[in-house]
């Protein structure tokens, strides 16, 4: 048994990664420290702890600890152990969102410029992301038809021209129409262009210009004005005032008490291409330097794309081993800055005041769509939580529910609870619903103190009309709670087409609520029937091959792989059965007899 006084004794006092686990296992807290006695021992100490700490704390069960030679190394790995495992008590990044940047393969002798959601070390140079992905095509577009380069994926010398060639979109280096040195000097110049050097192409864009329009050529002249829009809307156009950085990031946090906004700008060549915004919750009473903290850890540990300086209101308590672990993942120096006055912290400002205006519009959106849920649904209070439930079979095997909840105008699918049908035998989809929401109203009323399932729902959503309604009725009506409900319906092609109240009148919702609460039929259809096809998988792998000494889980996938089922196993003779990888004669025997 893990004795949690015993084992602090035991720390050693070096640099390393602790793990807090809970009593089923699980991680939900990775941390770093130069000194792990000292660091792991202070969450047991009596000390003011924030209340995040001291509910982390009581879940404790046991730990581990991994030793390493210094704080980089400690840093590196509390990254990725918090990308592994997303423990509940970390800054978890969730979303996942790409941008687009421009490539191009200069290791080749005729590089290709190409658009890519991919941002790996290969030597390629890479250039954005761009937070427009139409400007990135515009861009290339554009290049493709200035420049003449190649335009085929795989480039092979030919003995004849492509159409690109004929319709002068190409120079034909396949067949040699142009030397490697020539085609350089015209991808160096597109660099130039995509490094934010628009000055001097712009000029001779403009002289082209004024002489086409001279010579009449107003068609002509046209094209080259757009062309000219283009370059200044996607080479990096967008100036940042007092900024002379080449290659820097801002970010920006803003809070509530529901959420944490954070914003980053992009900056490169001086001028801001582009930015991105992320959204953490249960985040109260976390310090806001620890959130920055965690935040770049996890942003910059799989982006290659790494500026020169990262300009961040708060100082740091692990700002040195972020730096170091940061320079080391590139080839240059990256540093950590907190300004303090001037234009530089103006810019941080800004950052920041977008992120409060992007938290503070969220936050607009969810209070308009409870306003107008309240309203629509004709409840006297605003339904600050809702719950909806599906269930899923297949000819009433592997029968299986889904509760999945919406707070505050905003799905919370960790929020979600699976359920197996106890008392159901056959398919019998409405007494299903009534069994699932009877024993989750059940879990409520019997254990005040258990917050597994939280308050009572303001309202019940069905996956179904008036049948799954009545049933969800019943299961209220046996607490004499005052709920209210409603049915998703779905139409022939399973989308969602209405909502319907417990007298089938059709609630009128505005085109954003709608979408809303398709995607929450969609969540709780997709939590149910993932639920259904893991127990129903599992079945299968388990079979009367596991009670046949001899048959672990390799040979078993190797029969199976092999004669496809269970039943053409037992069919087989006893030659067959020992031609599958790792049956002997004797274990064939063994697998004939036992089956």
């Amino acid at each position: 048994m893990f004795n949690i006084e015993e084992e602090l004794k035991k720390l050693p006092k070096l640099p390393g990664v602790y793990i807090m686990k809970d009593k089923d296992d699980n991680i939900i807290y990775v941390g770093k420290a130069i000194n792990l006695k000292n660091r792991v021992s202070s969450y047991f100490r009596k000390t003011n702890k924030t209340d995040r700490i001291l509910k982390m704390v009581s879940l404790i069960d046991h730990f581990e600890y991994i030793v390493v030679s210094n704080e980089a190394e400690a840093l590196i790995l509390e990254c990725n152990l918090i990308k592994k495992n997303r423990p509940k008590y970390n800054v978890l990044l969730k979303d996942d969102k790409t941008y687009p940047y421009i490539k191009i393969d200069v290791k080749s002798d005729f590089p290709n410029v190409v658009i890519t959601r991919r941002y790996i070390n290969d030597g390629s140079k890479y250039f954005g992301p761009y937070a427009n992905p139409g400007s990135a095509k515009e861009m290339v577009d554009f290049i493709k038809q200035k420049y003449k380069i190649r335009q085929c994926k795989n480039f092979k010398s030919n003995t004849r021209e492509c159409l690109n060639y004929h319709i002068k979109r190409c120079l034909a280096p396949c067949t040699g129409k142009i030397s490697k040195e020539d085609y350089r000097k015209q991808i160096n110049e597109i660099i130039d262009l995509l490094d934010g050097k628009t000055d001097k192409i712009l000029k001779d864009l403009e002289k082209q210009m004024q002489e086409n329009s001279k010579n009449l050529n107003f068609e002509e002249a046209a094209y080259i004005r757009d062309r000219m829009i283009a370059i200044k809307t996607a080479s990096q156009e967008q100036k940042v005032s007092n900024i002379s950085e080449n290659n820097i990031d801002v970010i920006g946090m803003a809070r509530s008490d529901m959420e944490v906004c954070i914003e980053i700008f992009f900056v490169r060549g001086s001028k801001m291409i582009g930015r991105e915004h992320y959204f953490f919750d249960n985040l109260k009473d976390m310090e806001n330097s620890e959130i920055i903290s965690g935040f770049i850890k996890q942003y910059y540990i799989d982006n290659l794309n790494i500026p020169n300086k990262i300009m961040i209101r708060e100082e740091l308590e692990d700002e040195d081993a972020i730096e170091k672990w940061l320079s080391s993942k590139t080839n240059h120096k990256v540093i950590l800055y907190n300004p303090k006055k001037g234009g530089k912290l103006r810019f941080v400002e800004m950052a920041e005041k977008n992120s409060k205006v992007t938290l503070d519009n969220k936050e607009k959106n969810q209070n308009l769509i409870l306003l107008e849920l309240k309203e629509k649904l004709n409840m006297e209070k605003l339904p600050r939580k809702i719950e909806t439930y599906d269930i899923s079979n297949i000819s009433g095997e592997f029968m299986v529910a889904a509760m999945c909840v919406m707070e505050d105008g905003v799905i919370k699918k960790n929020l979600s609870r699976r359920f197996k049908i106890k008392t159901i035998l056959g398919q019998d989809d409405p007494k299903c619903m009534e069994e699932v929401v009877t024993r989750r109203l059940a879990h409520s009323v019997e254990n005040e103190n258990d917050k597994g399932f939280g308050k009572i729902p303001d309202a019940i959503f069905t996956d179904g009309g008036i049948t799954q309604i009545r049933a969800v009725r019943r299961a209220i009506d046996k607490y004499g709670m005052n709920i209210k409900i409603f049915g998703m319906v779905k139409n022939d092609k399973h989308q969602t087409s209405m909502l319907i109240d417990e007298n089938r009148n059709e609630i009128e919702i505005s085109e954003n609520l709608f979408n809303l609460i398709t995607q929450f039929q969609n969540v709780v259809h997709d939590t149910a029937i993932t639920y259904h096809r893991k127990l129903r998988d599992k079945s299968l792998t388990n079979s009367e091959l596991d009670n046949i000494k001899g048959i672990g889980e390799t040979k078993k996938k190797e029969l199976l792989k092999y004669f496809g089922s269970v039943e053409k196993i037992k069919n087989a003779k006893i030659e067959e059965l020992s031609k599958v990888k790792g049956i002997n004669i004797k274990l064939a025997e063994e697998i004939k007899k036992r089956l």
